[in-house]
């Protein structure tokens, strides 16, 4: 009798939520179930989860103050399922990896690593190293990986990694990182899948969600991304302004007494759309307001205003553009801001093709454009499942 495939469990920890999968670790990494827990801290915290056809089940509220409090009730539930009992190791989202170029597996040595670094991902490392410990709490012999966002960047050449500071600084480890490497890895990989020539070119990938950035990338590797040092610098996003002044903070000591914390609040969780418009840190909101209220239509257009602008460095980067990747919550999903970001690069070699756009076609592109421009929908959880396989030879995906 064939024995059972070995499951991989993955775990994406945010600043209020954890989305969570488990795979099936054969040729496709087959995803059997997939859940998330949103509002942890907040009122109304809810767990939902869907099965392997897709079909979410009805929410059940959760008592979760906290990601411990939260990780250990998802892992009350996930114990409670009968496949949990196949599953062999986990994977997590780790946002930052410093010089890490691949996934790791989870030793005591790098979460005393993890534990060092938390200052240069304040409000995402904590919360990850709790899941982290959580599950190695409760599954002691559990193998988990570690798998960086960072690490798809670390291919930057050190003219796209260095920031203008003393050098003192770039000895301790300040430079610029880049993040959404999960998701820029498995865009890759697919586009090698739909079209391998592409992935030699010279592709710009726009990762357009709440959190937002662009990488540049040729012959297969990262060469410059928008965001830096941390995940709130480059693209303008939902609730982070991007890239500032760095006069500005000293500006609002000095008028307001803003202290460094307020400050960094302010640039993470009360700027960026929200902090334009005043009303929606939501896309969809603003887009639907724009014609009646004019800082929501200010909003729209300062976001698209800088993803077209950051294509337009990149190409420069590149030295040219031959394929253009819209993915993420706006970019999959929001027509009008494809059309507007890619209007004006008709200087490029980019000609759109209106209805395809609307119909959110594969290749947005017309047949004549010098460049295909693709919506492609990206899957962090099935790149963390991947990596977990291949690094711990667990099914087929291990030679993928």
């Amino acid at each position: 009798m064939k024995s059972p495939l070995a499951h991989v469990l993955t775990i994406n920890g945010g600043s209020s939520s954890i989305r969570f999968a488990v795979y099936e670790a054969g040729e496709t990494m087959r995803r059997l179930l997939a859940g998330k827990i949103d509002r942890i801290g907040l009122s109304k915290t809810i767990l939902t989860v869907s099965d392997v056809t897709g079909t979410p089940q009805a929410p059940q509220p959760v008592k979760a103050v906290d990601h411990r409090s939260a990780a250990g009730f998802l892992l009350d539930w996930l114990e409670a399922q009968p496949r949990f009992a196949s599953v062999k190791a986990a994977g997590h989202r780790v946002v930052h990896g410093m010089t890490h170029f691949e996934p790791a597996r989870v030793t005591p040595k790098l979460l005393s690593e993890l534990h060092r670094i938390t200052p240069y991902a304040p409000d995402h490392l904590p919360h990850e190293i709790a899941l982290i410990e959580a599950l190695l709490q409760r599954h002691p012999k559990m193998p988990q990986v570690a798998c960086f966002d960072t690490a798809f960047h670390r291919t930057m050449p050190p003219v796209a990694r260095l920031l203008p500071i003393p050098r003192r600084y770039a000895a301790k480890g300040v430079e610029r990182y880049g993040f959404h490497g999960l998701s820029y890895a498995y865009l890759m990989e697919e586009l090698g899948r739909i079209d391998p020539a592409a992935v030699k070119g010279r592709v710009i990938l726009a990762h357009l969600g709440n959190g937002a950035s662009l990488a540049a990338v040729r012959d297969g590797e990262s060469i410059d991304t928008s965001m830096g040092f941390t995940p709130a610098s480059g693209l303008v996003m939902s609730t982070r302004a991007g890239d500032l002044d760095p006069g500005l903070a000293y500006y609002l000591a000095r008028t307001e007494k803003m202290t460094p914390a307020q400050f960094q609040r302010m640039v993470n969780h009360e700027s960026g759309l929200l902090g334009v418009s005043g009303t929606s840190s939501d896309l969809r909101d603003l887009c639907a307001r724009e014609a009646d209220d004019v800082r929501a239509a200010e909003a729209v257009a300062l976001f698209c205003y800088q993803v077209r602008k950051w294509i337009g460095a990149f190409a420069a980067a590149l030295g040219g553009l031959d394929t253009l990747i819209f993915s993420a919550g706006i970019g999959e999903n929001c027509p009008s801001v494809r059309a507007r970001i890619c209007q004006d690069l008709g200087f490029l070699g980019i000609a759109w093709h209106e209805s395809r756009n609307a119909a959110h076609a594969p290749v947005i592109s017309t047949d004549a454009s010098q460049v295909v421009v693709r919506v492609m929908r990206t899957d962090e959880e099935t790149m963390i499942a991947r990596s977990v396989s291949r690094l711990l030879h667990l099914g087929p995906a291990a030679s993928g």
